[in-house]
This record gives C-alpha cells, sequence and structure tokens, in this order.
C-alpha cells in the first residue's frame, strides 16, 4: 500500500539532500543484488535517521537491525567525536557484509557490530543510549521497546520503523503476524504513561518516542 503518491516520492527524493551521498552505491548494490533488498531503509528515510542524528549529536546510539549497513552508517553521520553506534544483527551473512561497508566508510573506528539475538545482546551492553533505532524482526518490538526504555538518557529518543507495516494494521481484520505483531506494539505503546509518541508517514511509518 503506497501512503504517499510515488510521485511525490520521487519529487521529495530529488528536493532533499541529507543522506550522505557516498552511501549511492552500497544503498543501489543493497537493492539490486539482495534477495531482501527491500528491507532497507529507503533513500529518504537514511537522509532523516542522518539529520536526526545530528541535530542530537549522540555520544551512543543503538541500532537493532543492521542489514547491510546502509541505515547505521546514516546515524553514524551525527556522533560526536568519542561517540559509538552499537548495531546487532542476527543473520551473520548480512552482518558481515554491513561490516566491510563499515571498513571502507568514515565511521569505522565509531561502529561496534554485534551478531545474534538482541535480546540477549542488549543486557550485556553498558551506555546509556542517546539515541534507538528499531527495525529488526516485528515480533519482538514490544521486548525490545522494554529493554532499551531503562538505559535511554534523559533526552534520548527512540525511532521505530514499520509501525503501518504495509497498510496492514489499517485493514479491519488484520492477517498476518508481523502485522499483529506491530499493532499490538502500537497499542501497548499508546497504553504506556512513562513516554510520549508521534507517528510519521516516513516510508512505511516511522514513531518518535521520548520518555515525559
Amino acid at each position: 500500500m503506497e501512503f504517499i503518491n510515488p510521485i511525490a516520492n520521487t519529487y521529495i527524493n530529488d528536493y532533499s539532500q541529507a543522506t550522505p551521498s557516498y552511501l549511492k552505491q552500497m544503498y543501489e548494490a543493497t537493492l539490486t543484488s539482495h534477495k531482501h533488498g527491500h528491507l532497507q531503509s529507503s533513500w529518504h528515510q537514511g537522509g532523516f535517521l542522518s539529520f536526526m542524528s545530528k541535530l542530537m549529536r549522540p555520544l551512543y546510539i543503538l541500532e537493532i537491525g543492521t542489514f547491510t549497513g546502509f541505515s547505521t552508517l546514516c546515524l553514524a553521520e551525527g556522533l560526536i567525536e568519542n561517540g559509538q553506534i552499537h548495531t546487532i544483527e542476527l543473520r551473520a551473512e548480512d552482518a558481515n557484509t554491513a561490516s566491510e561497508y563499515f571498513k571502507h566508510s568514515p565511521h569505522a573506528v565509531k561502529i561496534k557490530s554485534h551478531i545474534g539475538d538482541a535480546k540477549e545482546i542488549i543486557p550485556t551492553l553498558t551506555p546509556i543510549w542517546d539515541l534507538v533505532f528499531i527495525d529488526a524482526d516485528k515480533t519482538g518490538y514490544i521486548d525490545y521497546y522494554n529493554l532499551v526504555l531503562p538505559r535511554l538518557a534523559k533526552n534520548g529518543l527512540v525511532i521505530v520503523d514499520n509501525v503501518l507495516f504495509h497498510g496492514d494494521v489499517l485493514e479491519e481484520n488484520i492477517a498476518g503476524k508481523s502485522a499483529k505483531a506491530i499493532q499490538a506494539f502500537n497499542e501497548y505503546l499508546q497504553k504506556d504513561d512513562n513516554t510520549e509518541h508521534t507517528i510519521l508517514t516516513i516510508r512505511d511509518g516511522l514513531t518518535l518516542i521520548r520518555k515525559k
């Protein structure tokens, strides 16, 4: 389901320039050669992540769901001099592909890659997170949210991807495991009095969350 007219999407891409231009080659390579290339953040969404990171100037970023590393490198753009981004990927093949891109990026020393189950890895990480990006398996969203919230900085921000899940959450009878999980997360967040949030209709829906 298209939430924005495709012509408008093209226009937005043509007249937005926050996405780091050096990432174009890797972005296109993932789209054309990866069998799940559609899972990659869109070019414009990458620019949004980069823009938000530059505004916040974080010391520590956590990304749950590396894929091939495009969103990681966009987020890394705003890190302060001694900052770090920790990124977690379940699939070793994708994590290894991302690591190769990281090695040749301007942010190589700032990126800490982790391979495995995020639910097991997150509790072992000690930083207080200034910025968190959740874009992994949808059935884990509530768990990820509850794991990161206690370690979110006072003025920290959580960005959650795919909260409209291709429009499936708009259906009267929601079908599919992932769509049902996203709807459950959206309802869970709506009832949480500890945070406030807003949903943006960027690509497949992004929710921005902050502690009250």
